[in-house]
């Protein structure tokens, strides 16, 4: 059994519990361990950086030192605990910074969608499809975060990314392509600036709304939850009807695979996916 060390991070913890619980689903029904690391603390995520440069490496460094302790690989779900990780990493093993942790770089930092999309993994996921979900037609949302900076991240294709698509077509979803997956969705503006963050989240509605997408598949857990908790508020600003569900690509990984918990996940989400998927006869 392939075993790794795991960082759920803050939100997957609370506002995305169905991120984590989907991630550890599919995990198990590939046959793969994950040991959460022990007492583990936030990685800084969107405000360490703007406003400690010292704390912004020193809060996911220590983490990573923890991570160290074995020699299994981490990994990581959430899109911005990867990015910090990923940044201190590249401060300690190509800027040579110092950190108050005996973190020296070594440990490999996995980002789940990354590694769930895998050429190795995806063969093994074809082997434990139950249900195809034939029917469905799906756009990718990376977000900014999954695939930039390439420095950091090793993404070449960071433009226009194809993993997560080729993972949702492995599963019978059809992908429809379109210029946006890789768009800013304001993140933490949501609080800061909402009428800047309501601009970027009704021009990435509106354009998969215009794809005929059934669904928008998402791979960052704050882009996920920007998407799916301010449709109704849009809809009333905009005069424009959206209902449109903002899925896990993991939750689609679960109930494809015959995951029993998938139909729980679902309910967690403020725009329901169930009766549309429950349509097209895949619940």
């Amino acid at each position: 059994m392939k075993e790794l060390s795991y960082f759920p991070g803050c939100s997957l913890e609370g506002t995305s519990k169905e991120f984590d619980e989907s991630v550890r689903g599919v995990l198990g029904l590939l046959d793969i361990k994950v040991h959460e690391l022990e007492d583990w603390t936030c990685c800084g995520a969107t405000s360490a950086h703007c406003i400690d440069e010292k704390l912004a490496v020193e809060l996911p460094a220590r983490n990573l030192a923890i991570a160290e302790r074995s020699d299994r690989d981490l990994l990581v779900p959430c899109a911005s605990c990867y990015s910090r990780f990923k940044a201190a990493e590249y401060e300690v093993k190509e800027h040579g910074k110092k950190v108050s942790f005996p973190y020296k770089g070594t440990v490999p930092i996995r980002f789940a969608l990354d590694y769930l999309s895998a050429a190795a993994i995806l063969e093994e996921v074809k082997k434990r499809i139950v249900k195809s979900l034939s029917g469905l037609k799906a756009v990718c949302y990376y977000g900014c975060l999954p695939v930039r900076p390439p420095k950091l991240t090793g993404i070449k294709d960071y433009e226009n990314p194809m993993h997560m698509d080729r993972l949702i077509k492995l599963l019978g979803v059809e992908p429809i392509q379109w210029s946006y997956k890789t768009d800013c969705c304001g993140a933490s503006l949501m609080v800061t600036r909402p009428d800047i963050f309501k601009q970027l989240v009704g021009k990435i509605l509106t354009k998969a709304k215009e794809t005929g997408a059934d669904c928008v598949v998402a791979g960052c857990s704050m882009c996920q939850m920007n998407l799916d908790t301010c449709q109704d508020d849009l809809e009333k600003d905009l005069g424009k009807k959206f209902n449109l569900p903002i899925l896990y690509y993991t939750e689609l990984m679960g109930l494809a695979m015959g995951h029993k918990d998938a139909g729980k996940w679902f309910k967690r989400h403020f725009t329901d996916p169930v009766p549309m998927l429950s349509a097209k006869g895949l619940m």
